[in-house]
């Protein structure tokens, strides 16, 4: 009989919070571009984000951090944004531009990941500044949703969701900078062994 090690567990409240957001995205994009259920939308992208901040929360709390947990987090995080940027993309809430800066990005530091597997290691550990970067990119899409709308809150959404998009965006790319100067640390300490 053998144990599971804390780092293989599976079934971890946090790594179910995080599925639960994974089974969230394709609810989220049919209520964007289907029905146009906007207020169900903002509900489900506000208990994304609460929920990505506690099951972070509760897997260092209860020592529930595992492996799993660190494929399945960011993965849920990156298809919220990608399926967030597309939907509001498509009803014209936001413009191209934010679009391509959000998504070049993401291209931008996956052309570092053959890099990364050439000497051996999976993926970088994720950073706090990239963690700031989606918890305001995750406060900015519900605002800017908000603020497509007609109503008293749309001028104050409008102008809180662009400074917590604009904040989110220049925090992305700083992090993957700071991804850059990781894998170059890394490649230049496997040079030296």
């Amino acid at each position: 009989m053998s144990v599971t090690s804390g780092e293989d567990r599976i079934w971890t409240v946090p790594n179910l919070l995080s599925f639960l957001r994974l089974l969230g995205v394709p609810v989220f994009l049919w209520l964007v571009l289907g029905p146009q259920a906007d207020m169900w939308a903002i509900a489900l992208l506000a208990v994304a984000g609460f929920t990505d901040w506690l099951d972070g929360k509760i897997a260092r709390a209860f020592n529930q951090t595992s492996r799993l947990g660190r494929i399945i987090d960011p993965a849920a995080d990156k298809l919220y944004v990608f399926a967030t940027v597309i939907g509001l993309l498509l009803r014209e809430v936001i413009p191209w531009w934010l679009v391509a800066l959000i998504l070049g990005r993401e291209i931008f530091v996956s052309c570092f990941v053959p890099v990364l597997r050439k000497h051996g290691y999976r993926a970088l550990q994720v950073h706090y500044l990239g963690k700031a970067a989606m918890f305001n990119l995750m406060y900015a899409f519900p605002l800017l949703f908000l603020a497509s709308h007609s109503g008293w809150y749309a001028e104050i959404s409008r102008i809180v969701g662009w400074a917590f998009a604009l904040w989110g965006v220049g925090l992305y790319w700083w992090a993957a900078v700071l991804y850059v100067v990781q894998v170059r640390q890394l490649v230049k300490a496997d040079k030296q062994e």
